[in-house]
C-alpha cells in the first residue's frame, strides 16, 4: 500500500523537503555582461545593451551594445520573434524638476517567440538582474506597443516600473 504525501505527513517527517523559492534555469551570466553594464552605468559611454542566451542556452551573453541616443534604434534591435533582455539608459525631463535618467531593465518576450524560448528566458531573468546592480526600473514587454517610448516614460516618471 502506498502512502499519500500530505502536508501533515511532511510535518511528521522533517527529512522530506518540499521545493521552495523560485525556479531557476541554472543559466550563468557571462562576465562581459557585468563589464558592459558597468561601462554604461559609470562611464555613460553606452546608451543601451541587448543580452541574449548563448546558442547552447548555458549562459547569458552581450548581443549588442550601442552609444546611439535613439530610442527607436534600441527598439529596432529587439527581435519580433525571439526573447531578449536589455538595459536602456532612459533620459526624460519633468517640468519644474529638470532632466532625469533611469537605468531600465527590459524583459522582452514577444508573443511570436517559441514557448520554450519564453520559459527559458523567464526562468533565467533573475540571475541577470542580480548580477546587474543599479537598475532603477523593470519593464516587461510582449509586443512593441508595451515598450513604446510614451508607455515607458509614463512608468518610469511615475516610479511604477
Amino acid at each position: 500500500m502506498k502512502r499519500r504525501l500530505t502536508s501533515s505527513s511532511v510535518i511528521k517527517q522533517p527529512w522530506i523537503r518540499l521545493p521552495t523559492g523560485s525556479w531557476s534555469s541554472g543559466v550563468a551570466v557571462n562576465a562581459q555582461c557585468v563589464e558592459t553594464f558597468t561601462t554604461l552605468k559609470l562611464g555613460k559611454k553606452l546608451k543601451y545593451i541587448v543580452f541574449k542566451l548563448a546558442d547552447d542556452n548555458k549562459e547569458i551573453t552581450v548581443e549588442k551594445s550601442s552609444d546611439s541616443a535613439s530610442y527607436d534604434d534600441f527598439v529596432a534591435d529587439l527581435p519580433a520573434d525571439s526573447c531578449r533582455y536589455a538595459i536602456y539608459d532612459f533620459e526624460y525631463e519633468k517640468p519644474a524638476e529638470g532632466k532625469r535618467n533611469k537605468i531600465c531593465f527590459f524583459a522582452w518576450s514577444p508573443d511570436d517567440a517559441k514557448v520554450k524560448n519564453k520559459m527559458l528566458y523567464a526562468s533565467s531573468k533573475d540571475a541577470l538582474r542580480r548580477a546587474l546592480v543599479g537598475i532603477a526600473s523593470e519593464i516587461q514587454g510582449t509586443d512593441y506597443s508595451e515598450i513604446a517610448y510614451t508607455e515607458v516614460l509614463e512608468k518610469v516618471s511615475r516610479g511604477t516600473a
